[in-house]
């Protein structure tokens, strides 16, 4: 079933998510949820917060991986840095480049409660990152400077009054 995404201005998207410690037949039917709102809204990942549900968890494809669930997760090694243009299904619309450790190492629990550990460059190491933000009440414009943050507003205001059309995402040179 696809659910509503929460958009910039929900206090749920700005609140620290609970650890997941249920692993049963729920947890299941939100993470076939999540997946399924993701694929529709579309996008390449989607957080609980998103979704109105503050628990650690998030749903992802990175269109090489596949299909992935991963609950109470735990970065580490960060490693390089990258800026390419990131966007969010939370504020729908405007892309800005965004910060990110280019590598980076996610463990957490798969759907069913097992351990398991991901190593993620690229796009991968993004979208850890990015989900991981907003379990911790973060989103992507907090990571930028102020006038990024500006820019981002403003364009999102123009697409909200349909002063403009939505950008297409810019893909670095």
């Amino acid at each position: 079933m696809i659910v509503p995404i929460r958009t910039l201005g929900d206090p749920v998207l700005r609140e620290h998510s609970k650890p997941v410690s249920d692993f049963d037949r729920k947890l299941h039917l939100l993470c076939d949820d999540m997946l399924e709102t993701m694929y529709a809204a579309p996008g390449v990942g989607l957080a609980g917060p998103q979704v109105g549900i503050t628990l650690r968890l998030f749903v992802f494809d990175d269109g090489e991986t596949g299909p992935t669930f991963i609950a109470n997760p735990v970065l580490l090694d960060p490693s390089g840095t990258v800026v390419e243009e990131e966007g969010c299904l939370s504020i729908p619309g405007p892309y800005h480049p965004t910060p990110r450790s280019e590598r980076i190492r996610c463990r957490g629990q798969d759907v069913k409660g097992q351990d398991l550990e991901m190593d993620g460059e690229g796009l991968l190491a993004r979208i850890f990152q990015h989900e991981t933000d907003h379990l911790d009440g973060m989103l992507y414009i907090d990571r930028l400077d102020e006038a990024g943050r500006r820019e981002v507003l403003a364009d999102l205001r123009r697409l909200e009054l349909g002063l403009q059309e939505p950008r297409a995402r810019r893909r670095p040179e």
